[in-house]
């Protein structure tokens, strides 16, 4: 009998999943394995583990009620994966591929002396599939973008083939497996792959149209919300853009059209960014750009705690970071927002930021999570030069402009009237009496003088542009 076993990793699904396909080709047996890996289990990143162990329970579920299911192991996986192999006489294994540094040396390593066979699904173009003429990769998003769209997108608004959900599964055999932590998942998040198509379909009905306007806008449910389900691949990136380009056939104006390619667009920036990780690994450990790795960035452990806290004294960075506390999640322009604050207001090292995020996130991607800071800070792969400098009150005014996402995370601030709700510590004697605010005592004066923040970090990365 024929047993192969499909090693789960970051393709928590059973629909439009290639590995778990070629596993059950021919197979009597089917053992559907995740290995809870040292290496990668050490970070504290309680939200997103507890994410991923919730998901692991629903896809146990799925399996099943098709007459399997899922085995769990801890160790090195080489050690489990010989073990397993030894226990079932499995004869082939089947995963999904992964780009990170450690899951290419790991794969690598495991494929010299296992019969494991890679498949794709993290992305919808192989990182290598995307190149410049002569090979090289690509090392800004906009010539990638046309190019990833030019392989991908070559039938107009038509969709990708995807595979639906198998309608059986080869049978288990006898194995033991150990029980997966127990965890408190995420309550904004729940887990699992019913879950994910459901986010999707309700984002493709209706919001995706009005994305371009109010994806920025803090104070309205205007994102997606998927990246933690594409994080683990309980939704795969092919399924996100075949219901975007659906979405793109019944898009009734030209804003509504702009809505789903700008939605498209944030698609292709996190295959951007698996490429740049890909080609470039050492993304993880330094700067892209060699002549900023040498910033002189200040040594300020109770600045840094202050913004991990969210008290800062900018009301629109505290909440961003609140939500991040409470949810494991945060909004793409508020991470902007607080990145930009830490790095140039703080002058801060972004990699503490980068570290932070990635305890921190439910959705935390290294790819993802390293070119965001990266982009912030300037040194990456961006074309445009470091002095982008984000104004934390502007920011706030033009992305929050009532003050209810701030409101609603800094409770402090919440009889603070709007005018004043993104600079409280300019509020006047008389409208701080009438509401019964103090700022300094109520809540924290800003920590940091703006306009004197800017110049310190623009003399600062000139100073290290120049050597």
């Amino acid at each position: 009998m024929l047993t192969n076993i499909w090693w789960i990793r970051r393709d928590l699904r059973l629909a439009d999943n290639l590995a778990l396909n070629e596993a059950r080709k021919g197979a009597g047996a089917l053992v559907p394995l995740f290995i809870l890996d040292p290496h990668l289990l050490k970070q504290p990143a309680p939200s997103r583990k507890a994410f991923l162990f919730e998901g692991l329970r629903r896809l146990d579920e799925d399996l099943q009620r098709m007459g399997n299911r899922l085995v769990v192991r801890s160790g090195d996986p080489l050690d489990v994966l010989r073990q397993l192999v030894a226990e079932s006489g499995a004869q082939r294994i089947y995963a999904v591929e992964d780009y990170s540094p450690y899951a290419l040396q790991r794969d690598e390593h495991i494929g010299r002396v296992l019969p494991l066979t890679l498949q794709p699904g993290v992305t919808v173009r192989h990182p290598a599939s995307v190149a410049k003429p002569d090979g090289s990769p690509y090392t800004v998003y906009t010539p990638f973008s046309k190019a990833w769209k030019a392989l991908t997108l070559t039938a107009g608004n038509s969709t990708l083939e995807t595979l639906p959900a198998p309608e059986y599964l080869p049978g288990s055999i006898p194995l033991d497996s150990e029980s997966l932590p127990e965890d408190e998942p995420p309550e904004l998040f729940p887990a699992g792959e019913a879950e994910a198509r459901r986010r999707l379909e309700h984002f493709c009905e209706d919001l995706i149209y009005a994305y371009a306007e109010d994806r920025n806008r803090l104070d309205l449910e205007g994102t997606s919300a998927l990246s933690p389900y594409l994080r683990f691949g309980m939704l795969s990136p092919r399924q996100a853009l075949n219901a975007a380009l659906e979405s793109r056939v019944s898009a009734g104006d030209p804003q509504a059209l702009k809505g789903v390619d700008t939605w498209i667009n944030e698609l292709v920036w996190r295959e951007f960014y698996i490429a740049i990780l890909y080609h470039f690994p050492h993304v993880l450990k330094t700067a892209f750009n060699p002549s900023l790795r040498n910033v002189p960035w200040r040594d300020a452990p109770q600045d840094l705690q202050a913004w991990k806290a969210g008290l800062t004294g900018y009301p629109v960075v505290d909440a961003g970071m609140r939500q991040l506390a409470g949810t494991g999640w945060m909004h793409n322009r508020a991470r902007m927002i607080v990145a930009s604050f830490l790095v140039k207001d703080l002058l801060v090292n972004w990699q503490d930021g980068e570290r932070w995020f990635m305890q921190s996130l439910v959705d935390g991607d290294p790819a993802a999570n390293n070119g965001g800071w990266q982009w912030t800070a300037g040194v990456g792969t961006d074309a445009a030069p470091y002095f982008r400098i984000f104004n934390p009150v502007l920011q706030g005014i033009k992305f929050d402009p009532s003050g209810s996402y701030v409101r609603r995370w800094v409770p402090e601030l919440v009889k603070v009237p709007e005018k004043w709700i993104h600079r409280p510590w300019e509020m006047p004697q008389e409208a701080q009496l009438a509401v019964g605010f103090k700022p300094g005592k109520d809540y924290p004066l800003p920590i940091v003088d703006h306009a004197l923040a800017r110049q310190r970090v623009l003399e600062a990365y000139k100073r290290a542009a120049k050597g």
